[in-house]
């Protein structure tokens, strides 16, 4: 690869170029038994890593697939969605509260979200990214419970789901099948394959059971987020569907340790 850079003329384009057009790049990272046998550990490169998102592409990812995100490039820090009382805690005299932006604010790109160093952005520091106190080369990468507690309560990411149901049901077609293939399609660019659409399908059945056996549930459910709903859609089914397709998105989040 340096004798490479050298005859590039240092080109780095050319360099990455050339990175990700080659075959072990653009490999899937599909595991096989054979995978398993003779590169269990992935050090040859027999496939491509499965990685989960940094954090801050994890929030972003979801609001894109959601339609919530803003495209604004640039701009003042935002203030989004964030437990109560983390700065009063880390505060000795001030007392500063931390206090959500509205509207567009809740939707811009991680990048943009302010940082308290104290006491940064609960989410981010779930996903591992970092506090910002010292100078980070790498960042660590782990897999924990917590994660997918995040994915499945935080605010931002119910509301997400919530919204992204909304396309479902509105642009993914007339039944359910065709809704599951739209949804898992846009969340993990392929197809699902039988056994993930018998899993879909069957979970937004008993989704949409349980709701209907207990009227109200699935309103406080969707009054999750400040962006407003469509009120023209089936409560107990637009609920369903917030919870299938919450799952996911916990199922593109999944890691090298879930495959190994």
């Amino acid at each position: 690869m340096a004798t490479e850079l050298i005859r590039q003329k240092w080109n780095p384009r050319a360099i990455l170029k050339l990175i990700v057009l080659s075959a072990t790049y653009r490999q899937s990272a599909e595991v096989t038994p054979q995978h398993q046998e003779v590169d269990p550990q992935n050090r040859l490169l027999a496939r491509a890593p499965r990685w989960r998102l940094p954090a801050e592409t994890v929030r972003d990812n979801a609001l894109a697939i959601s339609g919530l995100l803003q495209q604004r490039i640039g701009g003042p820090s935002v203030y989004p969605y964030q437990p109560a009382g983390l700065w009063e805690d880390v505060s000795v005299e001030t007392r500063v509260k931390y206090v959500a932006d509205r509207g567009v604010g809740l939707y811009r790109r991680s990048m943009y979200t302010f940082w308290n160093r104290p006491s940064p952005p609960p989410t981010m520091t779930t996903f591992d990214a970092p506090d910002r106190e010292t100078c980070q080369v790498r960042r660590g990468r782990t897999n924990t419970p917590l994660q997918a507690l995040v994915l499945m309560n935080d605010v931002q990411f119910v509301e997400a789901a919530r919204r992204f149901a909304e396309r479902v049901m509105s642009d993914g077609g007339a039944n359910v099948a065709e809704r599951t293939t739209f949804a898992f399609r846009t969340v993990l660019a392929r197809k699902p394959t039988t056994s993930e659409m018998n899993t879909l399908t069957n979970l937004f059945a008993e989704y949409q059971s349980e709701f209907k056996a207990a009227p109200g549930t699935a309103g406080k459910l969707l009054a999750a987020g400040e962006s407003s709903r469509n009120q023209e859609l089936n409560a107990e089914e637009h609920a369903a569907w917030t919870m299938t397709v919450s799952y996911t998105h916990l199922r593109a989040n999944e890691t090298e340790a879930d495959l190994v």
